[in-house]
């Protein structure tokens, strides 16, 4: 026997007992295997680098393709999960989330596997806004709900951090499309309890799903990222502008459309609210920061420093901890001090561990990057937590779909970001400072410059001393690159604090149970 749906209205304010918590804990299933998922394959990309020889935009677009699709399908997915119910769109969505991801593991080619991850984006589109928007539906009082948020928030931020820790595990063992499989075990038992503990609930005056609303949206956001990421990668004389004057130009149609229709899918005036709008930049501000940290970091931890898949993840251990603890600490926090002091004070602890890093340099120490990044994670973990609460306490209670969704955008372009604007950075910069060896043959000069994975795969298979020079080249080129996008990464989390401090204007408590 399933649970009832509920209508969102202005009459749901009640606590919630025993059954509440462990319907969280069931959501709770997908949000980390989603957010594992941005940031795994980061630890698997050396060991998918040796297996299907990706080009250097292959590897890039194999960790990419999956979040921008993700990022280009939310808000739809969200407004349809108003309409039709959000648990029946999480449950199709882990249908297909859990049935692809066993086709990925077995891809052959690196074309395949981008093809595999591009539809994964698409069923992980159905999940996450329905997760962030069951739990405004369940948790209706506001000190129940902070909590609750907290868990998401805290959630989905070590689910990040967990990525490369459990890739490092897997990849100890296994090959890399262990790390694919690892959605079986996490959404089979999501498919069996969520009918039985997670109430159904929609939006009861939905918008409509409007065709030509699902196609500009696509046609902004992709023509966008991809922008950013052609700039990152090749720099402003390719023809990145042109792709982000498309998106600019669809983006405004799209706004048009919205504000001309009587029930649109995108409530735009969500954007109205300073509040809403500037935790919706500071999550994407600090998901970039984090997803832009692993990136680098988890190759830096292989192929520099030498640490085998499994003792690298365990190096970031320490940092997973501490986003955890902070999520759950700012809750009592919140209560007493106004997210705009608040949020920037957290965030300052990120830009320093950003800092840690930049001053390093090509020399920094498993020691040092472990410091960093406890100091990343503590003002992730908190600052996420606050942002979240107040985008959903911003938004009517109806539009939790809709709220969600664009929440969600955020969170998915700030990994799409993340990789292309810091990982493309750094890609660059390594190709800028690699000097090789004058001895060094012909056919190994491309696979080398192309990625670090390539340079150490070619230092291998030389002999001697040619081998150790390729490999102490490359490893310097890297290092340079991660000191100055560390900087840049630092600037980032500056910026968000910032935005911080000018928007979010949020009270700490207004009330225990809305109405």
């Amino acid at each position: 026997m399933t649970t009832q749906a509920v209508e969102i209205g202005p009459d749901a304010s009640t606590r919630v007992g025993w059954r509440g918590w462990v319907a969280l804990a069931v959501l709770m299933l997908p949000v980390i295997l989603v957010s594992v998922d941005n940031t795994v394959l980061s630890f698997a990309l050396p060991a998918i680098g040796r297996d299907l020889e990706p080009t250097s935009a292959q590897q890039l677009w194999i960790v990419d393709v999956y979040p921008l699709v993700l990022a280009a399908l939310l808000v739809t997915m969200g407004t349809m999960g108003d309409r039709f119910g959000r648990r029946r769109m999480l449950l199709i969505g882990a249908t297909g989330f859990a049935t692809i991801s066993a086709l990925a593991a077995f891809a052959p080619t690196a074309e395949l596997l981008i093809l595999a991850r591009a539809a994964m984006g698409v069923f992980g589109a159905m999940l996450m806004p329905s997760t962030l928007s069951l739990l405004r539906s369940i948790f209706t009082d506001r000190d129940q709900r902070r909590l609750a948020i907290a868990v998401w928030a805290s959630m989905f931020s070590a689910g990040a951090a967990l990525g490369p820790i459990v890739g490092g595990v897997l990849l100890e063992h296994f090959s890399w499309g262990s790390v694919f499989l690892l959605a079986l075990p996490v959404l089979v038992p999501l498919l069996v309890l969520a009918p039985f503990l997670v109430p159904e609930s929609r939006d009861p005056h939905p918008g409509r799903i409007d065709p030509p609303s699902i196609v500009l949206s696509m046609a902004t956001m992709v023509p966008i990222v991809f922008a950013i990421k052609e700039l990152a990668v090749h720099g402003v004389g390719s023809a990145a502008w042109a792709f982000l004057a498309i998106g600019a130009l669809f983006g405004v149609v799209f706004v048009r459309r919205q504000l001309c229709m009587r029930v649109p899918m995108l409530d735009m005036r969500l954007f109205r609210d300073g509040t809403f709008t500037g935790a919706l930049l500071v999550n994407l501000l600090s998901v970039v920061g984090l997803v832009g940290f692993l990136f680098f970091v988890a190759q830096y931890l292989q192929l520099v420093l030498g640490l085998s898949p499994l003792d690298a993840g365990l190096a970031l251990v320490p940092g997973l901890a501490a986003m955890i603890i902070a999520g759950f600490l700012v809750v009592p926090l919140g209560r007493r001090i106004a997210p705009r002091v608040l949020v920037p004070a957290a965030l300052a602890f990120s830009a320093l561990g950003y800092a840690v890093v930049g001053l390093s340099g090509a020399d920094a120490a498993s020691t040092t990057l472990i410091v960093a990044f406890v100091s990343l994670g503590l003002g992730i973990g908190a600052a996420e937590t606050v942002a979240n609460e107040l985008i959903l306490a911003s938004a009517p209670p109806a539009k939790a779909g809709a709220a969600s969704a664009v929440s969600e955008t955020a969170y998915e372009l700030g990994a799409v970001l993340g990789t292309a604007v810091l990982g493309g950075a750094v890609t660059a910069l390594y190709r800028g400072h690699l000097e090789l060896p004058a001895a060094l043959p012909r056919e190994a000069r491309d696979p080398a410059r192309e990625t670090l994975a390539g340079a150490m795969q070619e230092a291998d298979r030389l002999d001697g001393a040619l081998g150790e020079a390729l490999r102490e080249a490359a490893a310097s080129a890297f290092g340079a690159g991660v000191g100055v996008t560390a900087v840049m990464g630092a600037a980032l989390v500056v910026i968000a604090a910032v935005i911080a401090a000018a928007t979010l204007r949020g009270s700490r408590a207004p009330s225990r149970v809305e109405h």
